[in-house]
């Protein structure tokens, strides 16, 4: 996808002197394409992006439905919040075209196999679609976005649904959105370990075919194959003519080295923590400025799975068992670890937390929601903590008696 551009509203007095010539004239049918670019190195364009291409009496112009001002105010909390508004724009061709031929990206054009009425039918709907009290529309990652949008407008003026194939890729049929989305963002440990953070088990279904196209590299593929009805009900492919406007490639960054990775870090700190508890146990002392630090660090990652799950209104967000890992209950050994009233409390809490995560790690292993493996050293590293704590405490105990 790319940002919103101010040529939008210049080019969109084209769109409509072209359609208001059709209604008098009828020159040829317009030529509709269905533009797939591939994938960028920034985060939202790892899947690709879709547009529309319209050629028509000489004119040459985009329909695009990726568009969104990221600078604009409160973007990231209203991203967050799943209140992100994108816009649809039309703009000339060779323009949209300059910021993937910059990156040197696929470029791939698959004409739409539709009759010269629907053809006219779809460009109407794009021309209503655009005007300014229509433009704008609530963005969703996975459900309307710039490669369902045009899709659903597609079935509608060949009213039928489109006849789906599994995409080329392997393992794609028994895909998720999360394994969807894993694959696409392969390169990207760091985010996708963020995105596995993030959404809970509303993402972990087996999806129809349908829905695998949400990922506009997916729908090129599903799309080459697929078909509709005609007129007398004999099914046709719905692609005419599949023409690569630019050979290139995707423009992603290398995978993220190995020792970088989040799994690596976390699994790390994971055996440094083990290594730490040990010594605890055998000196039968706590060392409580590592309960500060980790405990700390869970207690403030669990203030942004918080507002996911209680305040977005995403639906993906909301529940995620990963709240038994990261929740504000993990301040309490952080920052009570050194008051001596509040031993007993934080004793208890150690012994709620060991109950937790072995709760969340049968959640993870039996696929109630599918986890990210660099969760696994983070909850082991919150259990070595607990039960290191609960045993010097209770050796404690019974030195005092």
């Amino acid at each position: 996808m790319i940002r919103f551009i101010q040529i939008a509203f210049l080019s969109l007095f084209c769109i409509f002197g072209a359609t208001a010539q059709v209604d008098t004239i009828k020159p040829q049918p317009p030529r509709i394409s269905l533009i797939t670019c591939h994938a960028g190195s920034v985060m939202y364009e790892l899947c690709g992006h879709s547009a529309i291409r319209i050629q028509l009496d000489g004119q040459d112009w985009v329909v695009n439905y990726g568009l969104f001002e990221f600078q604009s105010k409160n973007f990231a909390l209203k991203f967050l919040k799943g209140e992100t508004d994108y816009r649809v724009g039309a703009y000339p061709f060779d323009i949209f075209m300059q910021h993937y031929l910059s990156e040197n990206r696929r470029v791939v054009e698959q004409q739409l196999n539709l009759t010269p009425s629907q053809s006219w039918e779809l460009l109407r709907i794009l021309e209503e679609n655009l005007r300014p009290e229509n433009c704008v529309y609530r963005y969703n990652y996975v459900k309307n976005n710039c490669a369902t949008k045009p899709i659903n407008l597609i079935e509608k003026v060949v009213n039928d649904t489109i006849a789906f194939s599994q995409p080329d890729i392997k393992g794609a049929e028994s895909w998720t959105f999360r394994d969807e989305m894993r694959h696409f963002h392969s390169n990207y440990a760091w985010y996708q370990f963020g995105i596995d953070l993030a959404l809970g088990p509303g993402i972990d279904y087996t999806l129809p075919t349908r829905e695998k196209m949400f990922a506009p590299m997916a729908l090129e593929s599903m799309i080459r194959k697929a078909t509709i009805n005609d007129s007398l009900g004999n099914k046709k492919p719905i692609i005419l003519k599949e023409t690569i406007i630019n050979q290139g490639g995707p423009a992603q960054l290398p995978p993220t080295p190995l020792i970088l990775s989040p799994n690596f870090i976390f699994s790390f700190i994971f055996v440094l923590i083990l290594m730490l508890s040990i010594k605890d146990i055998k000196i039968r002392k706590i060392s409580r400025w590592i309960d500060s630090i980790i405990f700390g660090c869970y207690g403030l990652a669990s203030f942004l799975l918080c507002f996911l799950i209680f305040i977005s209104v995403n639906e993906a967000t909301s529940p995620n068992y990963l709240i038994l890992l990261l929740n504000p209950l993990c301040f309490i050994p952080a920052i009570c670890n050194r008051i001596k009233k509040c031993a007993k409390i934080v004793t208890y809490y150690h012994i709620l937390n060991i109950v937790a995560l072995i709760l969340l790690l049968i959640i993870l292993i039996s696929g109630i929601q599918i986890g990210n493996i660099a969760l696994i050293p983070l909850i082991l590293t919150g259990l070595t903590r607990s039960a290191t704590n609960i045993y010097v405490s209770r050796c404690a105990v019974k030195k005092q008696k």
